[in-house]
């Protein structure tokens, strides 16, 4: 093996545990009843001050986010660390106007702190990349070959 490999297979691993924790994030915010994180989202979202069809929209977040963190393209990654960057500061926030035990409190601090890592280690070399993030621009920056044409002549 390189000595590249055993940083990108734990960057993989990384990855997949972050996609994971947030598709159980999903999960829970979906769920109908008590998970086993304590009650309902809907009634964990009411007591937030938030409307409880919040949680579907959260939830919704962190799928799409989460899964954007298992594509392996560095600027798809940026995008999806960037989104969840957005939510978990919601979520921090939320939870530093809300009185609650410091053991609810500590999850959505670190994952912004991890999310905040992930997202400088995926940052775009230029702004522009964001705007086309499947667009690879090695294929536009080299020229094409001149293209010979049959003469007509005969």
């Amino acid at each position: 093996m390189t000595a590249r490999t055993w940083p990108r297979r734990l960057a993989a691993v990384l990855y997949w545990y972050l996609a994971a924790s947030f598709f159980i994030g999903f999960v829970t915010k979906f769920w109908p009843g008590p998970t086993f994180f304590g009650p309902a989202y809907a009634e964990k979202f009411v007591d937030w001050g938030w409307p409880p069809w919040m949680r579907f929209v959260v939830g919704a977040l962190e799928l799409v986010f989460g899964l954007m963190m298992l594509v392996p393209r560095r600027r798809v990654r940026f995008i999806g660390a960037a989104g969840l960057m957005f939510v978990l500061i919601g979520a921090v926030t939320t939870h530093l106007i809300d009185v609650a035990p410091l053991y609810e409190e500590v999850s959505a601090p670190l994952h912004l702190i991890i999310m905040i890592g992930v997202a400088l280690a995926n940052w775009p070399a230029d702004w522009r990349d964001l705007l086309h993030p499947l667009d690879d621009r090695s294929v536009r920056a080299a020229p094409s070959p001149p293209v010979r044409r049959a003469s007509t002549v005969r």
